[in-house]
């Protein structure tokens, strides 16, 4: 039958439950030996890897001979609790008569020894027994561990890990519960120290930048090697001992951690506030007596603890046994008891085991049931597997129609391990699960979005209130105020303003043919009329007041005439800049896919609108350094120091534009440039008419010649 192993994650300590098929015979390598396993027969066997022993065998390395590794030590109670659960699990469903009626499930499970090696040489013993029974189990059971132990954040990537699942929650949830726990404490000089494997360095990443981000700082990160050497660990000993940080957030296992603690103890190193990651927060080494000076008060978030009915009675009916597939449970027996048992007929004799001795009254992590958490994972990932098996061994062809099954005929028609990509056509993209070809939605900056409601209703009030303005000037159209500086100008410069307004329609929408053509050479025409205005606004204040007397020449040769000829030349370059740039390389709307849909006006000659805000540019230069050159003429309508005002909002407006509009993505460029149109139209509407509006119709006493120069030109 084929199997629910374990993923290919180097260096992770996952400790997973999976289906392995029937107990055949199988072919070993010559010269291999078999990992012990508690095991039992039957028609579906579920393998399961258990941190059984904390203390990885180390090499033995001689340069002569193959390498030899020594026994696993440290045998963890808590973890020969976790394995006898899943056996309990097993034996209960195969006494429950509604779940796999006339299936019985087995069991074969191996010791890790929480560490990398001994996990893939356990790992590659159950994928022997998968090789020979392949045909009876489900496909899609293949490939689906499912961990109780594994928290790492990676395992949630579907695309690297499709078919892994897991009866314990991620570490996001653990790291943000650290993060507000340190930081209520008031502990913002913190160490962190992990291992090599994800599960450490997913876990202190996450924690890092988040803790970053609520203000705290690291002192240091010591990473534990896999096989550390005796210098490495006093290295990291020493630079916990005298570092200023007394807070260390730590990521790994007991097993991982026992060297270094063993070391840290020896030197009897204490002031050290631990905060331990869910692995070993809760391990039996915190309540060892060697450990408690250097660990007490160590401070961590385990999982709710649980009670499992049935489950204390069985762990204490465990007994040793002879039998083959006994050899786990034998071992917890001699290490509970301090004892050999009498049915190994060892020549040396230390204390006999008879097996019949009373588990009720030991003091171990295994009996201590009254709030199991990673054995709860257990438990459920055994009925996960059971429930799996129940409901697609009973699904045939006939009952397709099932809810379940046609789930699972949808599940096994993905190909996620597939190893070739079919490309979508253009303007598709692929799923979220990357099974099939979508339409792209496409973006633009719409009259329906909230950003475009606002820009446009922004637009409708400059035009509103222009067209306002535009009724009084021409109303008070006879007075001082507004005959002063030529009031042909005034509303000429008026509704240029208008049409500066107005032209910022043209950007939101979905771009078109003729509104890609129309919308920069509008906004490049209108905004230079208007900055034309004004320049001829600022030149005839400059020769009223610099002329000698009134009626001067220099006043006569630029009348009204003139001003209007200068207004047509300045604003002529500009559309001879516009039209040939649109007859030559006009832009167009283009679907841009580089990270979606984005529909957008292409420019297939990028210089034409940086000429166009070039020329805007240079006229805003002249009218701001003339206006400069007038502001302290003495004028009650003076109008320089307005322009002044004006023309710096306007330059602060554009130059800011420039580098907002080459940063801002898909749409947001657009939005980028009606702003800045809308922002400097404001400015100078506001700056320059508000005033004047305001004496008109507020300070009318204000509005007459007394106390003027006299050098207005009708």
């Amino acid at each position: 039958m084929p199997t629910l192993d374990l993923p290919r994650l180097s260096g992770l300590g996952i400790e997973g439950v999976s289906v392995v098929g029937s107990s055949l015979p199988k072919c070993v390598k010559l010269a291999d030996s078999v990992p012990l396993a508690l095991q039992s027969g039957g028609d579906v066997v579920i393998g399961g890897l258990f941190p059984l022993h904390y203390v990885a065998p180390k090499p033995q390395h001689s340069y002569r001979s193959k390498p030899q590794l020594t026994p696993c030590s440290g045998f963890d109670h808590r973890a020969f609790r976790w394995m006898m659960t899943m056996v309990f699990a097993v034996e209960e469903i195969n006494h429950n008569s509604s779940l796999l009626p006339g299936v019985k499930l087995g069991y074969q499970i191996m010791d890790s020894c929480d560490h990398v090696h001994s996990s893939l040489q356990a790992l590659f013993s159950l994928v022997m027994d998968i090789s020979t029974q392949s045909e009876n189990v489900p496909s899609c059971l293949a490939d689906s561990p499912v961990s109780y132990f594994a928290t790492c954040t990676c395992l949630t990537d579907k695309h690297m890990y499709p078919s892994f699942l897991r009866t314990v929650p991620s570490d996001l949830f653990q790291v943000r519960g650290l993060v507000q726990m340190v930081t209520f404490l008031g502990w913002l000089w913190v160490g962190t120290l992990g291992t090599t494997d994800d599960y450490s360095h997913y876990g202190i990443q996450a924690f890092s930048n988040q803790f970053r981000q609520q203000g705290g700082c690291l002192a240091f990160h010591l990473t534990i090697p896999k096989s550390p050497r005796a210098t490495e660990i006093q290295e990291m000993a020493d630079r916990l001992q005298n570092s200023t940080a007394k807070v260390v957030v730590v990521f790994a296992t007991e097993g991982q951690l026992l060297d270094l603690l063993l070391e840290l103890a020896q030197r009897n190193v204490t002031g050290i506030q631990w905060v331990a990651s869910e692995a070993w927060v809760t391990a039996s080494l915190l309540t060892s007596p060697h450990f408690h000076p250097l660990l007490e008060g160590t401070l961590g978030f385990s999982f709710p603890g649980v009670r499992i009915p049935g489950l204390k009675e069985f762990l204490l009916n465990v007994r040793p046994s002879p039998k083959p597939g006994m050899e786990f449970v034998n071992m917890f027996w001699e290490e509970l008891f301090g004892c050999e048992l009498e049915f190994k007929g060892s020549l040396v004799k230390p204390p006999v085991c008879t097996g019949s001795e009373d588990l009720r009254y030991t003091d171990s992590s295994y009996t201590d049931v009254s709030q199991v958490r990673i054995s709860y994972n257990v438990y459920k990932a055994v009925y996960a597997i059971a429930h799996a098996l129940h409901t697609l061994l009973n699904c045939d062809s006939a009952e397709y129609n099932n809810g379940m099954c046609e789930r699972h005929k949808i599940f096994t028609s993905r190909h996620v391990s597939s190893t070739e990509c079919t490309k979508c056509p253009e303007y598709y993209w692929s799923d979220k699960d990357k099974v099939k070809c979508v339409a792209g939605v496409e973006e633009f900056l719409s009259f329906y979005d909230s950003m475009g409601i606002i820009l446009v209703t922004l637009t409708l009030l400059g035009v509103i209130l222009t067209t306002i303005i535009t009724t009084v000037f021409h109303h008070f159209r006879s007075t001082p105020i507004v005959k002063a500086n030529n009031s042909e100008i005034s509303f000429l410069l008026l509704l240029s303003l208008k049409l500066c307004f107005l032209c910022s329609l043209v950007f939101i929408g979905q771009p078109s043919v003729w509104t890609c053509r129309v919308r920069q050479a509008a906004f490049g025409i209108s905004f230079v009329l208007c900055l034309s205005c004004l320049l001829v606004k600022t030149i005839v204040v400059l020769l009223a007041f610099r002329a000698n007397a009134p009626g001067s020449r220099a006043l006569k040769l630029f009348g009204p005439s003139q001003q209007r000829t200068l207004i047509l030349c300045t604003t002529a370059p500009q559309v001879c800049l516009c039209a040939g740039w649109l007859l030559g390389a006009p832009p167009f709307p283009f679907r841009n896919p580089t990270y979606q849909i984005v529909v957008e006006c292409k420019e297939p000659w990028p210089p034409g609108f940086y000429l166009v805000l070039g020329y805007i540019g240079l006229l805003a230069f002249f009218c701001l350094l003339l206006a400069f050159l007038g502001r302290k003429l003495p004028d009650t309508f003076n109008e320089a120091k307005l322009i002044t005002f004006s023309m710096l909002i306007f330059w602060a407006v554009w130059i800011s534009f420039i580098p907002a509009h080459v940063s801002s993505p898909g749409k947001f460029t657009v939005a980028v440039e009606v702003f800045a149109i809308l922002a400097s139209s404001f400015g100078l509407l506001l700056c320059i008419f508000v005033p004047k509006c305001y004496i008109i119709l507020l300070r009318p006493e204000q509005n007459i010649k007394k106390g003027m120069t006299g050098k207005f030109v009708r």
